[in-house]
């Protein structure tokens, strides 16, 4: 390949970018933040245009969605990472001992953190299928193509997280996490 050669592809890429940025921005939207949206299509532009200076490209838009897929999928891991990092780096000892009457807020930052404390404890396989489904709303269909495992191993992880997070919450003192159906055996004793 010659020199000009080179150089139409690379032109060929940047117009099928151009064309196709806003269907790039919609598929990394329903993955990540919106804020995050522009910075992560961007460096998919820019990995697969160092990518055509060395490698053949023969299908330009399924490339640069992969390629904008994995970034933004990597991105989501980094956070989560982020997120097991700040729960186990967390000093109980600097909470009050006491809340101030009536403070729902407080009441519900508490369950929020068990609950990140309750997803912190799952299996690692189980807490990014976990994450990707409740937090990031990925489909079935997209965690299991980016955790590399079947559909139907994403809902068993899914339906496990759930059920290890609400026993974590009933044994952490949050009766109303427990199921409808334990409710009702529960009253009618």
């Amino acid at each position: 390949m010659t020199p000009a050669d080179d150089e139409r592809e690379r032109e060929g890429l940047l117009g099928v970018f151009m064309q196709f940025r806003a269907a790039l921005a919609r598929a990394v939207g329903r993955i990540v933040h919106s804020h995050d949206v522009e910075d992560i299509v961007q460096e998919a532009f820019v990995r697969c245009y160092e990518a055509s200076r060395t490698t053949d490209i023969r299908h330009p838009r399924s490339f640069l969605l992969t390629t904008a897929r994995n970034l933004a999928l990597n991105h989501v891991v980094r956070a989560d990472n982020k997120l097991a990092d700040r729960v186990a780096s967390f000093d109980e000892s600097s909470v009050p001992m006491y809340a101030p009457p009536l403070e729902a807020d407080a009441e519900e930052q508490e369950q929020f953190l068990l609950l990140c404390r309750a997803v912190n404890e799952l299996p690692v396989q189980c807490r990014r299928a976990f994450i990707l489904k409740k937090v990031y709303g990925l489909s079935r269909k997209e965690i299991a193509e980016y955790l590399d495992i079947t559909e139907s191993t994403v809902q068993k992880h899914v339906a496990k997280g759930l059920l290890l997070c609400t026993e974590y919450l009933e044994k952490s003192g949050y009766p109303q996490a427990a199921s409808p159906r334990q409710r009702r055996a529960d009253s009618a004793e």
